[in-house]
């Protein structure tokens, strides 16, 4: 599909995810405990997609690959060996901004 207003419900329901590496996209899927397998655009620029599907596959939450090498990711592919990713913990960053700005 295009566009929707939200992906949550279809992230709910999913086995599998197989996404572009959008900081947004990933960590989206990843706090909803889904596998994700990431797919790098070759031809961007610039490709902050790369360094960070690199990141969170040496971290372990993710696996990757390209276009041409998806297929075979899929029919190879290790689910078990991804790793839970952990949840975010915003109420540190609000503290570290009361500091910075002088709210404590």
């Amino acid at each position: 599909f295009r566009f929707k207003d939200s992906l949550a419900e279809d992230l709910q329901s999913a086995d599998l995810v197989i996404s572009h590496a959008g900081a947004g996209s990933c960590l989206e899927t990843l706090e909803k405990g889904k596998p994700l397998i990431v797919v790098i655009n070759d031809k961007l620029m610039d490709n902050h997609q790369l360094e960070l599907a690199k990141q969170l596959h040496r971290d372990g939450y993710v696996l990757y690959c390209n276009c041409s090498t998806l297929v075979e990711m899929l029919q190879s592919m290790d689910l078990s060996a991804l790793k839970p990713f952990p949840p975010g913990q915003p109420e540190k960053f609000a503290s570290f901004l009361d500091k910075v700005f002088g709210f404590q």
